[in-house]
């Protein structure tokens, strides 16, 4: 789960870092109130979308004096931003952020990720902030600093205090970085984060550090024990068939293609997009039903795959360990008797009951190709998509 900035830096000030003074604002006329509360000579109106290189698309204004926040505040508000990590699509502004301005020396980027190879929190940290760290990668390399946590331990102050001087901070600032590293690592493993991005991390005129942006994200099957952290999504921001899916249990990813997928397990679905490719076709989605595909979790998969407009050929394909086939079966036969599916549907069962489902998808009478393996499935589903679209 992902969360705004604001509230990113409402956490990590919990924790101990120093995060500039704002405040958030629905209207022109109240963001023009926030920057006569802030006070100074200067404000930044901060777009609040679930992305980032929001500065790169125009969702960053700095102004000057009030009317120029009002103004900023009403070109934002309402309109779709569209940025490199949004996708044509682009997301709703619905809120801003109003911070004051700090004039800073230089930038830096901070980040903490969960490595799953190493089974340990990863630090990355750069003295080329402001930047992504794809860019940073790609461009500046040799100005990346990595270090491992050992989850026994736990950062340490020592281990900190090295990344810190690797940035080529000075003596106040090392302290400063120090504590911005352990409050931040404590903000990770305290609120079952995944990721922690600050950037740009600053270094202000007068030899503070500042963060200036902050991004976190969480794992969604630990929300159940974090409500502080569970009541700050905002589903607005989310892709309505991933957030339809994720209510209803299912695991739900949208692709641009046009054939789409009804599979369990990762693994399977991975598979069956690329023979999809491999036939020629494109998936237009990956949907997981799990392990317990009852009837009724089949017709809600059914219902989900249905809802994006691309998809013009279904293919289901189920390998039964804990499901069962004649579950699936009943449960395609129950969709496709009580929805109105008017693309090819392509369903391949096996495992546990293969026959029992095979029996009962022959025997339903209804318009349904039926396949023997993975192959000869998605064959048929980009051969059955051809034809409908004419391009046989």
């Amino acid at each position: 789960m992902d969360i705004h900035e604001y509230q990113a830096k409402e956490l990590l000030a919990g924790f101990g870092v120093p995060v500039p003074r704002g405040g958030l604002a629905y209207s022109p006329e109240q963001a023009a109130y926030r920057s006569q509360e802030l006070g100074g000579e200067g404000w930044v109106v901060k777009a609040q979308i679930h992305s980032g290189a929001r500065g790169k698309a125009g969702g960053v204004k700095l102004c000057r004096d009030q009317h120029e926040v009002w103004d900023a505040a009403d070109a934002l508000l309402g309109k779709r931003l569209e940025t490199i990590q949004t996708g044509p699509r682009g997301k709703l502004i619905h809120r801003l952020y109003v911070e004051e301005a700090t004039p800073f020396d230089r930038e830096i980027y901070l980040g903490l990720v969960l490595d799953r190879k190493s089974e340990r929190v990863m630090v990355v940290a750069s003295g080329a902030g402001g930047m992504e760290i794809e860019e940073i990668a790609e461009t500046k390399p040799d100005s990346i600093i990595r270090a491992s946590v050992d989850p026994a331990i736990g950062m340490e102050a020592f281990q900190a205090r090295e990344i810190a001087f690797g940035l080529g901070l000075d003596t106040a600032q090392v302290a400063q970085m120090t504590q911005i590293l352990l409050g931040c690592y404590r903000a990770f493993t305290d609120l079952d984060a995944t990721m922690v991005e600050i950037n740009p991390l600053v270094v202000t005129t007068d030899g503070h550090l500042l963060a200036l942006d902050a991004k976190m994200t969480f794992d969604d099957n630990a929300l159940f024990r974090r409500h502080n952290v569970s009541e700050l999504r905002d589903k607005s921001q989310e892709d309505i068939r991933e957030r339809d899916a994720a209510d209803r249990g299912l695991s739900y990813v949208g692709l641009d293609g046009n054939i789409g997928c009804i599979i369990n397990g990762a693994g399977l679905a991975m598979a069956t997009m690329d023979m999809i490719k491999h036939a020629g076709g494109e998936p237009a989605n990956f949907l997981d039903i799990g392990g317990g595909a009852s009837p009724e979790r089949v017709t809600k998969a059914f219902n989900l795959v249905l809802s994006d407009d691309g998809v013009e050929a279904i293919l289901v394909n189920i390998f039964a360990g804990i499901n069962r086939c004649d579950w699936v079966a009943e449960g395609v036969v129950q969709a496709v008797t009580s929805t109105k599916i008017d693309v090819p549907l392509v369903v391949r069962l096996a495992g546990t009951n293969v026959e029992q489902g095979r029996k009962i998808l022959d025997e339903s009478g209804l318009d349904i190709i039926t396949a023997d393996t993975l192959a000869d499935a998605a064959d048929k589903a980009v051969a059955a998509w051809k034809e409908a679209k004419g391009k046989g």
